[in-house]
């Protein structure tokens, strides 16, 4: 047991968000099934079994990157626009993620977090693959248009993130807080 500790720990001490993926597409969609699989052995309240996820082929892919560019060259401009446009276009992977709505905010939100413990699963299985992985938000996952391109009911689910994914043209260095810093003991 002590070597898959060790194991883990490392696959979880040496994990990093990847901003530049090589061009190559992973292979098999086999492996990225599997991972999907395992990852949702995550912990989730009730068995709810909240998650959902979208394997995105070339031509949403491109859908999606237009919709950002039409949005950035409002805020931005035309150039940065055009820039992230050519940057998403080289990305190989993509996966959409989405937590099934409750009409119950205390199970929603347990329900969310089921989906992030997912999500991290996925990341880690991943990278133990050699695949890595960014997890990415922001203003087009909440934009009407988005949902229609990835075929999701905003009545029925909430889109969590997108999941890029590939081999990893660099690895970036990072660190952490200590523990001493982030816990507090309590009498």
């Amino acid at each position: 047991m002590s070597d898959q500790k060790s194991s883990l720990a490392n696959i979880i001490l040496s994990r990093r968000t990847i901003h530049n993926f090589k061009n190559d597409s992973v292979p098999d969609k086999k492996i990225i099934l599997d991972a999907i699989g395992q990852a949702c052995w995550a912990p989730n309240h009730h068995l709810t079994e909240p998650w959902h996820f979208y394997l995105l082929e070339k031509e949403t892919i491109t859908s999606i990157c237009e919709l950002n560019r039409e949005m950035l060259i409002s805020t931005k401009g035309t150039e940065a626009a055009e820039k992230k446009y050519q940057r998403w276009m080289s990305i190989p992977g993509w996966l959409v993620v989405t937590c099934q709505i409750s009409e119950d905010e205390i199970r929603y939100q347990e329900d969310y977090a089921a989906c992030c413990c997912a999500i991290q699963n996925l990341m880690l299985l991943l990278w133990e693959q050699g695949i890595g992985t960014k997890w990415s938000t922001g203003p087009v996952v909440r934009d009407d248009q988005f949902y229609d391109l990835v075929w999701v009911n905003k009545e029925i689910e909430h889109v969590v993130g997108i999941v890029w994914y590939g081999y990893p043209a660099e690895i970036p260095q990072t660190v952490r807080k200590s523990v001493n810093q982030i816990t507090t003991e309590l009498p």
